[in-house]
């Protein structure tokens, strides 16, 4: 049985703490932060992020740069006959293509497995997850590529943001949208499946809000994953921006919603955080894998 590595970006949420615990490996994403490179969970912590983001910090995304992710491969490959690699998905970031391109050269063709499965977040998590058992279980990188990609969709974000500021900084809404939007204090709904943050619905309040994202998962487990809510069938997790309290208060909804189920919380990616700011609060559903 080949010896494979499971290998993420530090956009599935997983810190390097916790990489350990899983026996996985996780690649911290760089951040510039008013021209400076910062690297998630080793300069830089979530906590320093939004404080910097909240006092209007210029902060912009970025990928790894190719001697970066080939001297991480090359220092698995000591010790693993293979990797896999989930990076987040293809429609939020170029590192999966400048992966996929990488992995095409002679000293990584068949020993580096780049997953294109479109997923960021907890959704990437459970990816990773769900890679790791496959790998326990004698699957091969190829094999857990097809599954995973062939299974993609099988997913969804719904997050409502505390502010219009960020939206509309990344163009995402325009400033009259925002400025009309923060009058009548509009909680959008937005929506991440496959490769794309979309505009999902909207709400009055928050109340509202939160109700809409639980029922978002209602449907999506009616209409596309059988109908079946139990733990057995779908895995449903809060993500919040800074705001763990209100993740803790919303996961008792949760569970009103769905007994049974144990609510995973974290903290929302932080690429994704810096295009809808702090105090962002979403609910996820997945659809679980049997393997």
């Amino acid at each position: 049985m080949k010896r494979t590595a499971i290998m993420t970006d530090s956009n599935s949420g997983i810190t390097q703490e916790q990489a350990k615990e899983l026996g996985i490996h996780v690649l911290p994403m760089p951040f510039l932060i008013d021209d400076e490179t910062y690297y998630d969970g080793i300069s830089l912590t979530k906590s320093e992020f939004y404080e910097r983001q909240q006092n209007n910090a210029k902060i912009t995304t970025s990928q790894p740069s190719p001697a970066d992710l080939t001297e991480f491969w090359d220092k698995l490959l000591q010790e693993y006959d293979e990797i896999l690699h989930i990076p987040m998905s293809s429609g939020l970031s170029n590192s999966c293509a400048t992966a996929q391109a990488l992995a095409l050269d002679e000293d990584y063709e068949g020993k580096v497995i780049v997953v294109d499965n479109q997923r960021i977040s907890v959704t990437q998590r459970q990816s990773v997850l769900d890679a790791r058992g496959m790998a326990d279980k004698g699957y091969d990188a190829e094999t857990i590529r097809k599954i995973l990609e062939e299974t993609k969709l099988e997913s969804s974000i719904y997050v409502t943001v505390d502010t219009l500021t960020y939206l509309k900084k990344g163009g995402r809404i325009t400033p009259a949208v925002a400025a009309i939007g923060t009058i009548l204090r509009i909680k959008p709904i937005l929506q991440i499946q496959g490769d794309k943050l979309d505009t999902f619905s909207k709400a009055r309040t928050y109340k509202i809000a939160k109700q809409t994202m639980l029922d978002a998962v209602k449907k999506d487990i009616e209409t596309r994953f059988g109908g079946d809510s139990t733990p057995d069938n779908v895995v449903l997790c809060i993500v919040h921006a800074n705001d763990p309290e209100a993740a803790e208060e919303y996961r008792k909804e949760v569970l009103e919603a769905f007994p049974g189920h144990e609510i995973y919380i974290d903290d929302l990616s932080l690429s994704v955080s810096c295009h809808i700011g702090p105090g962002a609060l979403a609910l996820t559903v997945s659809k679980k894998l049997k393997y």
